[in-house]
């Protein structure tokens, strides 16, 4: 039996939940650079059928997933010719947030936000390969997934912790091991907490979103203990990011995607990873209350959850330029 009313629910409570945030505590945003698409490709790819749109991921070549937020379907598509198609269809009572696609395994790795659970499927075939229940039904998020060459790590936004998905070398995934994150970034809030999430130094570390403290923390994946990484603008003056949801990493650049403010921040971290610069912001006509980020080169394909507008009847990724060009 097809539960996707309880589940749209559940998704849309939490989408509540999130737009409650102290919008107060956003300070005026800095100096955009404006783009709407790059080397003069398409600029907005639509999910056809979608009923809602939350996460993606980078694949092969110019492909990407996106997924359906209230019922979990994936999408394939194409940023250079600009199309997408429905790729996979979810079992019912399934979400999709936050995703990642681990193409060394041929294996799509899905958040699946109120429902507590993760999934993983497998790109040839389409089919489920697991289903992890990380937390409880309804009183969890687990919002966004990374990779390393070992597995997956999974957030709960309602949780001060991370779950980690193995995967051994013939690409079968194992028994999930849940990480305790110790203060400051597993200390609990009202809202939405733990957000996005990037592995970078070969997985040695992890950098995690707190979208109620509009930060960003350094995590050491073996114990949990974490620091703050502190911001600043051009000029050296502090700053935070408010709204903050799914962040990506490039070598020394980390892209962070702020819902409600419709932006995505660049900003270029240190050797440490205890401080970082915002080099821009990054804006378009085209976002609506962006979500989560893929990056091919010199582009980014930003998901529009449209968390504003329920009535919402069309969903879409938008394509822009990574940096500024001069």
């Amino acid at each position: 039996m097809r539960n996707n009313h309880y589940s749209g629910k559940l998704i849309r409570q939490a989408a509540v939940a999130l737009l409650a945030l102290a919008a107060f505590l956003a300070p005026a945003p800095m100096a955009a650079a404006d783009r709407t698409g790059s080397d003069g490709g398409p600029s907005v790819i639509t999910l056809p059928g979608a009923t809602g749109a939350e996460g993606i991921a980078a694949g092969d070549g110019s492909t990407f997933f996106a997924g359906d937020l209230l019922n979990g379907n994936i999408y394939r598509g194409d940023v250079h010719k600009g199309t997408a198609k429905r790729f996979i269809e979810a079992p019912g009572g399934r979400a999709a947030v936050g995703m990642k696609a681990d193409l060394r395994h041929g294996l799509l790795f899905v958040a699946g936000a109120a429902t507590g659970q993760a999934y993983v499927y497998s790109l040839e075939t389409k089919k489920t390969v697991a289903v992890y229940q990380l937390a409880g039904r309804g009183t969890s998020f687990i919002n966004d997934v990374t990779l390393t060459d070992k597995g997956a790590w999974f957030t709960n936004s309602q949780a001060g912790e991370l779950y980690f998905v193995p995967v051994n070398r013939h690409g079968d995934p194992g028994k999930v091991r849940t990480l305790a994150l110790k203060e400051p970034a597993g200390a609990l809030e009202k809202g939405f907490n733990l957000n996005g999430i990037a592995a970078v130094r070969d997985g040695k570390t992890l950098i995690v979103a707190h979208t109620v403290r509009s930060a960003l923390y350094a995590v050491d994946p073996g114990t949990g203990s974490n620091r703050l990484i502190t911001l600043t603008e051009s000029s050296g003056a502090p700053v935070t990011l408010p709204y903050v949801d799914g962040i990506i990493v490039r070598g020394d650049t980390l892209w962070a995607v702020q819902n409600m403010l419709n932006q995505v921040s660049r900003i270029r971290l240190d050797r440490n990873l205890s401080s970082g610069e915002v080099r821009e912001v990054i804006t378009s006509p085209h976002f609506d209350i962006p979500t989560t980020a893929a990056l091919f080169g010199d582009t980014l394909a930003v998901v529009n959850a449209k968390f504003t507008t329920p009535a919402a009847t069309t969903f879409e990724a938008v394509l822009v330029d990574a940096r500024s060009r001069h």
